[in-house]
């Protein structure tokens, strides 16, 4: 008897026990179940999001946004800085094509075939050995250029002696050096005025920027605008200045090179010009 109300026990609670685990596993696999899903719904969303942004990189769409965000955000900056932020733009922009202008104008005219051209030269040694002044004379009218108007200076003072006719040399190439020294110099004038209209652009941004947080309850976004104006026009007058220094400096040594070389030429030139004088004293 005892045996049988046992049995009875035991299968009593496991009935009872299988009542209260089933629901509660079949409720745990259905959350496993829910769980699974979702991720899997999750990981799904992530790999067609990789995959159009990867669609989009190599159709060129997702470049194109970027470019035209950070395009958007420059014209922002330019025309959004008030009527004198868009002044001191135009003259930022204005100073960088002037530097660009007077360095490409200054490295084709510091150059050994404009300054002394080797057809002048041929030309005019010929005529000195000749003699025959007035063909030397031609013959820097015909190319004009520093050098023919340093030995035209010459030509034109043949019977006054040579001691004159090096005066006037060296006059001439004064006055060809100062010329070149003054289109050079444009070239520093503009590079260095790049710095300034940042700085200017500067002092405004950050002029705007303080009056922003006077005003009691600030504006984020005009505030980082201010900050950007301040920051973008620095950034500009760098960028025009740093590159045109060195191409001034770089093109200012080879002027100094060029003028020595012709100078030197010159006197060779001339030499001969000692047995015009010593015939008109004969």
């Amino acid at each position: 008897m005892k045996m049988k109300k046992m049995r009875k026990g035991v299968v009593a609670a496991m009935m009872l026990l299988g009542l209260v685990v089933a629901p509660v596993a079949a409720s745990i696999s259905q959350a496993a179940d829910s769980v699974q899903s979702e991720q899997g719904g999750m990981a799904e969303a992530a790999a067609k999001e990789a995959v159009n942004d990867l669609v989009d990189t190599l159709s060129g769409k997702k470049v194109d946004n970027k470019t035209e965000t950070k395009k958007s955000l420059f014209v922002q900056v330019v025309f959004g800085s008030g009527v004198l932020g868009t002044i001191l733009w135009a003259f930022l922009f204005l100073d960088g094509a002037a530097a660009i202008y007077f360095t490409v104008d200054s490295f084709v005219l510091v150059s050994a075939g404009k300054l002394m051209p080797f057809t002048l030269v041929n030309n005019v040694q010929g005529a000195v050995a000749e003699g025959d002044v007035m063909k030397a004379i031609k013959a820097c009218e015909a190319v004009p250029s520093p050098m023919a108007n340093i030995l035209a200076a010459a030509f034109q003072h043949v019977e006054d002696g040579y001691d004159v006719i090096r005066e006037s040399v060296n006059a001439a190439a004064d006055l060809e050096i100062e010329r070149i020294v003054q289109r050079l110099s444009w070239i520093s004038v503009f590079s260095n005025l790049g710095p300034s209209l940042g700085l200017l652009g500067t002092v405004q941004g950050m002029i705007l920027c303080f009056a922003t947080l006077a005003s009691g309850v600030p504006d984020i976004g005009a505030l980082a605008g201010n900050i950007s104006q301040a920051l973008w026009t620095t950034a500009a007058g760098l960028i025009v200045s740093v590159p045109f220094i060195i191409f001034y400096y770089i093109l200012r040594n080879l002027a100094n090179r060029l003028i020595l070389r012709m100078t030197a030429l010159t006197m060779e030139l001339i030499k001969p010009l000692r047995n015009v004088e010593i015939e008109a004293e004969a």
